[in-house]
């Protein structure tokens, strides 16, 4: 919805720049100003003069204001305009006013064809500029640009609803490992695993229960801690795996980052990538 009103608002801002630049390119100039298109008695001074003081446009208008009959507009190249000769001529008008739109940048030049008035100075040099058309230009670009930026914080909520680690933690309780009957070490454990505090005390009991996965390993829990040993009727070698596992380890999901919006949907499954996770661990988060 914000997208297609942001859309809108360009195209009215396009229509508008539009209107705006055909308003201002389209200066109409009176050629020599109040004196008109004639033999100016000043001579040629006076229209290179009048053209001096005045900024011209691709799309601008001359208006040449002369006699009928008297006079006429003659477009012609450069060495024609030097040397006054009409005998080659782009463009003649004998319609008065004669109005001439400029199309094209550039210098352009104007003489009137009737013999000797050129000489005499009647002739001008029109110099258009193409600068109007990109001034206007970058005004929509500024409006178009805001609506892009908006769907990007979107994008970045959706690997927030991916914390799989979490669920991981819950569905590995230690108490699953209680079929000995009457071992009152084992019920210990089960409250520890609610909590992480008091895991760190039943060190040994743990140990035995995150190495293996498989369901023949509560034989070996059983007779892992030593002040149980005496109920198992002096097992102490099932014992010897003990000091190869490691105890519970508490880990700080994203480290320094934690649980937040991740700049990329990599970022936790590349810190889960570099860690070893056991039964028993604890995920923690900012």
């Amino acid at each position: 919805m914000a997208v297609s009103r942001s859309k809108t608002l360009a195209f009215a801002a396009i229509a508008i720049a539009a209107l705006l630049h055909s308003s201002v390119a389209q200066t109409t100039h009176t050629v020599g100003g109040n004196t008109g298109w004639t033999i100016p008695q000043g001579g040629d001074s006076v229209y290179s003069n009048w053209a001096s003081g005045n900024s011209f446009s691709v799309g601008d208008i001359l208006v040449f204001n002369f006699a009928a009959g008297a006079h006429d507009v003659t477009q012609v190249n450069k060495a024609d305009y030097d040397s006054c000769s009409a005998s080659n001529p782009m463009m003649t008008s004998t319609n008065t006013p004669a109005r001439i739109t400029l199309n094209t940048s550039g210098e352009h030049y104007f003489i009137c064809g009737v013999p000797g008035h050129c000489s005499a100075g009647q002739k001008v040099t029109v110099n258009v500029l193409a600068s109007t058309t990109g001034s206007s230009s970058p005004s929509p670009a500024p409006m178009v640009m805001p609506p892009s930026p908006s769907p990007a914080p979107r994008r970045a909520l959706t690997p927030a609803s991916a914390p799989s680690p979490a669920p991981t933690t819950v569905s590995a309780p230690t108490p699953s490992t209680s079929p000995v009957a009457g071992d009152v070490p084992l019920s210990a454990p089960s409250p520890s695993a609610r909590t992480p505090a008091p895991m760190a005390s039943s060190s040994p009991a743990p140990r035995r229960a995150l190495t293996p996965a498989s369901a023949p390993s509560p034989a070996s829990t059983a007779s892992a801690p030593t002040p149980s040993t005496s109920p198992v009727s002096g097992d102490s070698p099932s014992s010897a795996p003990g000091p190869s596992a490691r105890p519970p380890m508490t880990y700080t999901v994203a480290d320094s980052f934690g649980w937040n919006i991740p700049r990329n949907a990599s970022l936790f499954q590349s810190w889960a990538a570099g860690k070893d996770f056991m039964v028993g661990d604890v995920l923690g988060k900012y």
